[in-house]
């Protein structure tokens, strides 16, 4: 069986041209609604939040356990590389900035980790806790600003620079 030929589609030639769109798109209705569902949408964020972080602690509680898994390595990472993500999008971005810190240390880090790297694991872990408890949203406060310069710091001598 053969695969039929691919086709160029010139975007110029193609496509919805003669569209007019000098009136809105959308209502004022649909407006509303599409604000209510995110002021709902908020709520359960706060809960998904709030989620995030336990599974946090409970992949950093797993790989002091067994520091040596690779499978609990990777499944911390995870976790860690989601709160990297979604952080800010949470209304967290000291989180995300916290939680890039440690994905960077993992990165940098030989399997298994050595003790002093395993409670600097630990440390940035207290510190999103911290934050997200505290509510410190992001590194303007003095704590916000000194808890993630600290974090950088110490791991600035075991990552390689950022480009």
């Amino acid at each position: 069986m053969t695969k039929p030929a691919a086709q160029f589609v010139d975007p110029r030639d193609a496509g919805l041209r003669g569209l007019a769109l000098s009136r809105p798109v959308f209502d004022a209705k649909a407006v509303e609604r599409a604000e209510d569902a995110l002021t709902a949408l908020a709520e359960s964020m706060e809960a998904w939040f709030d989620r995030d972080i336990d599974k946090l602690q409970s992949a950093r509680l797993a790989l002091e356990e067994a520091p040596d898994s690779a499978s609990r390595l990777e499944a911390f990472l995870i976790v860690a590389h989601d709160l990297r993500g979604m952080g800010a999008t949470y209304g967290y971005p000291l989180v995300s900035e916290l939680a890039h810190s440690l994905c960077r240390l993992i990165e940098a880090t030989p399997q298994p980790p050595p003790p002093p790297r395993m409670a600097l694991i630990a440390s940035h872990v207290d510190a999103i806790r911290a934050a997200a408890r505290a509510g410190l949203k992001d590194a303007s406060t003095p704590l916000g600003d000194a808890l993630l310069a600290e974090l950088r710091a110490r791991v600035a001598k075991f990552a390689t620079p950022e480009s």
